[in-house]
């Protein structure tokens, strides 16, 4: 989840999609085997990705690059899920089986990744990195039509009935994040606003939000565009500080918003600053930046954090801990399971359908309108145009909570999140 220096670039829909085209060149290997629809002796229709009682799912995920700790808690989480769902009968008697790719977030391995598993998939309960998920998107609505799950949150990947994004987008966020800091933090109408942001999908999507909510509020946006290689962040502070800023968001990973905060408090300037759901991570609290994030740091998020007092996420921590004892809990485990629950689930009502092609999971993944697994936020999947949500939540970091983040607003949807529609373009 923490950049590493000289290891990242952003990347370009055209430039990633160039290498589409040149592995899928070299690698045009749909299979006769499972291409052609067919019918069990149960009566359950399957097709592509389904071989005898096996159900083959596909996960493209970043497990030594860039979003490293996010991947591993993914997919981890999501391992587990598909162990359950197996155990609890699976789908009409077939089970579920992962195929994992770690792509390192590289374009060429996360392009070939997709290339060498799609032919033999029913789908993708997980895709890390919205610019490799964007330069396949004319391939799986296309050719492919199978289900992707992207972790990712950039409203340019909406309009698919095939890649669904699960939460709301980062501009959606990004204005109830905002509305947080007007209605709790003191930012008020005329106040200048910060906002630091990685160049590509993630960040611009972000600032769309913030540029929207200043336009409704009456905010000026100060920007600072950032490379993920850039870490120290003390040349934003100053110029946010000359600026006067009363307020500031934060578009980036868990480095360098743990760099912003920690230089704002020694710099004094004195604003409260939230980022989005990809800027913490629960070991930035083991680092000398924890005063600061303890006292002047909160994020939005798309569901309750693993922490949450309900007994899904109860269960869910102690079935986590059960598994990977080793390992520390964040809301990447979150993410992953809900995301694993959500093709669970249309896995399930495809079997009702008796309809296990590519198109009866579509069509099941439709028809999910009131999705919430305990996690705070229910999912519609019913419209592609749209995220399945447009509610956040608020957290903030504490060293006694499970997983490092407490919850200090519940899910909630701003007033001006509810007239923004996101742009897909």
């Amino acid at each position: 989840m923490n950049p590493r220096n000289g290891r990242t670039r952003m990347l370009t829909v055209t430039a990633v999609a160039t290498l589409l085209a040149l592995t899928a060149a070299c690698s045009s290997k749909a299979k006769d085997d499972g291409d052609g629809d067919k019918q069990s002796a149960g009566g359950v229709k399957t097709g592509k990705g389904v071989t005898g009682k096996t159900i083959n799912l596909g996960v493209l995920t970043d497990m030594t690059g860039v979003y490293a700790t996010l991947g591993k808690s993914v997919t981890q989480a999501q391992q587990l899920y598909v162990k359950q769902f197996n155990a609890a009968g699976g789908a009409c008697g077939y089970k579920a089986k992962l195929t994992v790719r770690d792509h390192g977030y590289d374009p060429q391995k996360a392009v070939a990744g997709y290339t060498e598993l799609a032919p033999d998939v029913l789908g993708f309960p997980q895709f890390l990195g919205s610019p490799f998920v964007a330069a396949v998107k004319q391939r799986i609505d296309g050719q492919d039509k199978a289900v992707v799950l992207p972790q990712a949150w950039s409203a340019h990947l909406l309009g698919s009935k095939y890649v669904r994004v699960i939460g709301s987008t980062y501009d959606i966020e990004t204005i109830n994040a905002i509305d947080f800091l007007m209605k709790e933090k003191g930012l008020k109408k005329g106040d200048k606003l910060g906002h630091v942001y990685f160049e590509g999908d993630y960040g611009e999507n972000a600032l769309q939000g913030s540029k929207h909510m200043a336009k409704e509020a009456g905010l000026t946006v100060v920007e600072q565009k950032i490379k993920p290689t850039d870490n120290d962040m003390t040349a934003q502070v100053t110029a946010l500080k000359k600026a006067g800023v009363k307020g500031v968001v934060i578009s980036a990973g868990p480095r360098q918003a743990a760099s912003l905060v920690g230089v704002a408090a020694a710099a004094k300037l004195n604003a409260p600053i939230i980022g989005n759901n990809s800027a913490y991570s629960p070991q930035l609290l083991g680092t000398q930046a924890a005063p600061a994030l303890l006292k002047n740091y909160w994020v939005a998020s798309p569901s309750l954090p693993i922490g949450a007092d309900t007994p899904e996420a109860k269960k869910l921590v102690a079935d986590y801990k059960k598994a990977y004892p080793k390992d520390s809990l964040d809301n990447g485990v979150v993410a992953g399971w809900t995301a694993a629950a959500v093709f669970g689930e249309a896995l399930k009502k495809a079997c009702e359908d008796k309809d296990l092609t590519r198109e009866g999971v579509d069509k099941a993944l439709l028809s999910l309108s009131d999705f919430e697994n305990g996690f705070g936020v229910t999912q519609d999947f019913s419209d592609p145009k749209a995220p399945s949500s447009h509610g956040s939540v608020i957290l903030q970091p504490d060293k006694s909570a499970v997983g490092g983040m407490k919850v200090v607003r519940q899910p909630s949807e701003s007033e001006e999140a509810k007239g923004f529609t996101p742009n897909a373009s």
